[in-house]
């Protein structure tokens, strides 16, 4: 992924309104980010621990969504997968994130939901630059570089929801 700075962030939201979008909290460290290993910008909301944000590129433009997930916590012992990066995590690791749909139907109430890390990692999950708890990570076939792109196609095709 490409750097970006807070303006460009600002004015990539579809699914909230713009003073929603004027309003959110941005990462601290957008400076120190390591762009190169970024699929995905994602980063929770640190007063509001339900609320997330992902930032990417989609077919050439950034695009910015925000995410809803339970505050229900799951046990320990209890092991979830996510849906894009097919990481799993014990206990609350992984979390149901709702986005709500682009325009109208949003505005109506419709979202759709993906099972995500609940750090939103995935991309350094999948390049080995973090660790999960043991078991985390399969031993996999594809290549680095096959899973990147396995990972940036299921979030596509999340994103691709939001407008259908």
């Amino acid at each position: 992924m490409r750097a970006v700075s807070e303006q460009d962030i600002r004015a990539s939201f579809v699914n909230c309104s713009k003073g929603e979008a004027k309003r959110l909290p941005l990462p601290r460290d957008l400076e120190e980010r390591r762009w190169d290993d970024l699929d995905f910008l994602g980063w929770r909301d640190l007063s509001a621990p339900d609320r997330s944000y992902i930032v990417t590129e989609l077919r050439g433009e950034l695009t910015g969504i925000t995410l809803r997930s339970p505050s229900q916590q799951r046990g320990f012992l209890h092991r979830s997968m996510c849906s894009v990066c097919l990481t799993t995590h014990p206990g609350s690791g992984v979390s149901l994130m709702t986005a709500r749909k682009r325009g109208q139907a949003g505005r109506d109430g419709n979202s759709v939901g993906i099972y995500l890390c609940t750090d939103l990692d995935c991309s350094l999950y999948v390049r080995g630059r973090k660790t999960p708890a043991p078991g985390g990570r399969f031993e996999e076939s594809l290549t680095v570089e096959q899973q990147i792109e396995r990972t940036t196609n299921k979030l596509t095709a999340f994103l691709d929801l939001l407008s259908a």
